[in-house]
């Protein structure tokens, strides 16, 4: 194989991007597009002339049966992920997949096993793993350079609340979550990919306001390796923000809304901001990659188990106000 033919499930405005980010990479192709609405996937074929040569479906099931793929992009509402992946996978396909992975810790451990029996690439669209600033801190962390981590506290604030009512987004059964399952998924799996830390046991208190979905919620973390940490998810917010602080035995970081500051562990040391690489690839370029030339996966399926293990015990958590231990 020398090119990757590419099937889209799901044409709306998050699929705008991948199409950005495949187009330049001549050994991808996006050869077929399925929607429930047809019109998304016109919509999006007009707007780029190098899929004026694509098939549009609006089952995607159709399209996995006539169309020649060696892939597909799993772009659709949270609670659909599952069933096409698998169906996908069934078909001998590799998948790329839009966040959250999954909404259920089930379905994640049956999707894993079906890549793995199938031999098919999982990659999960987490942007971050291939940021600079994230980067920097995991090989510090990899290298024991931070020492052993002991504390994390991460907080993301969004207009998610206003400015997602009225969409799927806040529609428990197409979206299985509300930010904390959306966006507040990219903040859970950085903390995971970071650190190497696994959830032990978790306690949350979530305010869903006058929506089915989580819109302000407040988590407790304890790890297998003893450490704690805390996440602060506030959907009901009037701007964008987000911090990261990690502690470790022999320094911290700071991550203030893309602005990263390292503590290297001397006392009343003042953090510095280290120079950090330009980026070099993203999920598209490395799903790509991974197929055709054996690259690492930089985002893989295990990821998003982590993910929603600890989103599902924090649902738990709050429904019942006791803490849930991570099986």
């Amino acid at each position: 194989m020398d090119k990757v033919r590419i099937g889209f499930i799901g044409c709306g405005g998050i699929s705008n991007g991948h199409i950005q980010r495949l187009t330049p990479i001549e050994e991808a192709e996006v050869t077929a597009l399925a929607d429930t609405n047809p019109a998304n996937a016109e919509k999006l074929k007009q707007g780029f002339p190098k899929l004026a040569g694509a098939r549009i479906f609006s089952d995607y099931r159709e399209m996995l049966d006539k169309a020649e793929l060696d892939a597909v992009g799993i772009f659709s509402p949270h609670t659909v992920h599952f069933q096409q992946a698998m169906d996908s996978l069934g078909k001998g396909l590799h998948v790329l997949m839009e966040k959250p992975m999954v909404c259920k810790v089930e379905h994640a451990k049956k999707l894993i096993a079906e890549a793995e029996k199938k031999k098919k690439v999982v990659l999960l669209s987490y942007q971050r793993h291939y940021m600079p600033a994230f980067r920097y801190m995991r090989e510090v962390i990899q290298k024991g350079d931070l020492g052993e981590v002991r504390f994390l506290s991460a907080l993301q604030t969004q207009q998610w609340y206003k400015g997602c009512k009225g969409s799927w987004r806040q529609t428990q059964e197409l979206s299985g979550g509300g930010q904390l399952n959306d966006s507040g998924s990219h903040l859970i799996d950085i903390i995971f990919w970071m650190t190497g830390l696994q959830a032990a046991e978790i306690f949350g208190f979530i305010d869903n306001l006058d929506t089915p979905v989580d819109i302000n919620s407040a988590i407790t973390v304890k790890y297998r390796n003893g450490a704690e940490g805390t996440y602060s998810v506030v959907a009901e917010s009037p701007t964008w923000w987000e911090d990261i602080t990690i502690w470790g035995t022999k320094g911290m970081f700071f991550y203030r809304n893309g602005v990263l500051w390292h503590q290297k562990g001397e006392a009343n040391k003042a953090p510095e901001q280290p120079v950090l690489p330009a980026q070099v690839s993203d999920p598209d370029r490395n799903f790509i990659n991974v197929i055709l030339k054996n690259e690492q996966n930089e985002s893989p399926a295990a990821g998003g188990l982590r993910v929603i293990e600890l989103t599902e015990a924090a649902w738990e958590s709050g429904r019942t106000g006791k803490p849930v231990k991570v099986k």
